[in-house]
């Protein structure tokens, strides 16, 4: 049910493409299915096969509740649900292992979770905000009084005084006085989700989010940066141009340079530092854009990266380790299946 809401939203809330950029992303993808589903369930092999039974994962920040939310989100992201089908308890016990590291003032915090909780923190609030209304009764409710617990954390966090550069961001704790635009992507994503999905999330708070994501922005080359407008350019930009797309900023002239940023300088993911980081985020903001820009996108990162998979199924990631790997590629090679409702686009507003 919520699947068909979501649909019959986007049009209102969300973007469209024209029919040629439909008739792009549909026959680019048509060339690669063959390749990339089965390339895609060999990776879900992969995260069933290594899952705890207690719903984390090994190697790198596995024991967080990060790596569980986007092992959960993958799994989805090919339309399994966590009510049937065959990793059904794949996802309920991600969504488990999540739920039950929450804490009592809504922070989602595990084992080892890198610098600071609230990168976690805001891929499992995203990661539960894209579940809901798709699980069984219980694990709703108990869904939904995390959700509203996790969001005001995020918005409390939103709301500490910074400096104005800092302002409307997020960083790596809940009281940080500073902010990423890193850890205020997923954070972003999270409350738009929410949004989407119902929740009383305050319009302001998004746009404030959208502002700091701009103060980050270089008009010039079209690129975000990290904790300025060019710093692991490569990386985020994708990361900013998507944020932009999901909240109503397309077709503006920042996406369209970011897009164009993306368009020539993609190839230099390869075996850069965040390489399997910034392929997510450029697979996800390029399709948005459709057109040339998913185009030439997706043949590059199906070609790269199909190659690139392991005998296991896995991805290997030299920041995180084959289950982020995995996880986070599964999510790029999967925007065209356009199951996770964040990433829904209506198709018919700009046809002619």
């Amino acid at each position: 049910m919520r699947r068909i809401f979501v649909r019959a939203v986007c049009g209102v809330l969300l973007f469209s493409w024209s029919a040629q950029a439909q008739e792009v992303a549909k026959t680019v993808f048509s060339e690669w299915k063959s390749k990339v589903d089965p390339s895609v369930e060999r990776g879900l092999q992969f995260l069933a096969r290594v899952q705890e039974r207690n719903g984390s994962f090994p190697e790198n920040y596995g024991t967080s509740t990060g790596i569980p939310s986007l092992v959960g989100m993958a799994f989805l992201s090919k339309g399994h649900m966590p009510t049937e089908g065959p990793y059904a308890g794949n996802i309920n016990r991600c969504i488990d292992y999540v739920l039950k590291h929450q804490e009592r003032n809504g922070l989602f915090v595990a084992g080892h979770a890198g610098s600071g909780p609230m990168y976690a923190h805001n891929i499992s609030t995203l990661f539960l905000s894209e579940v809901s209304g798709m699980v069984d009764p219980e694990r709703q409710k108990r869904i939904k009084e995390a959700l509203s617990r996790a969001l005001q954390l995020i918005l409390r966090a939103q709301r500490v005084p910074k400096s104005p550069q800092h302002q409307g961001g997020w960083r790596y704790h809940p009281g940080s006085r500073d902010s990423d635009t890193s850890c205020s992507g997923w954070a972003l994503m999270a409350l738009r989700s929410a949004k989407l999905n119902g929740a009383a999330v305050p319009d302001r708070a998004i746009e404030a989010a959208v502002e700091y994501l701009y103060r980050h922005y270089d008009d010039r080359l079209g690129t975000f940066g990290y904790s300025n407008r060019t710093s692991h350019k490569e990386s985020l930009t994708g990361m900013g141009l998507l944020c932009l797309e999901l909240c109503g900023e397309h077709g503006k002239p920042a996406t369209i340079k970011a897009g164009d940023f993306v368009l020539r300088n993609h190839r230099r993911l390869t075996n850069y530092q965040f390489e399997y980081y910034g392929n997510y985020y450029s697979a996800q903001g390029m399709f948005q854009l459709g057109g040339k820009y998913w185009e030439t996108y997706a043949n590059w990162m199906y070609k790269s990266y199909l190659p690139k998979q392991q005998q296991d199924g896995s991805w290997y990631s030299r920041e995180a380790g084959r289950v982020y790997g995995t996880a986070t590629m599964v999510l790029a090679f999967t925007v065209p299946y356009r199951q996770l409702p964040i990433y829904q686009r209506d198709e018919t507003v700009d046809e002619e």
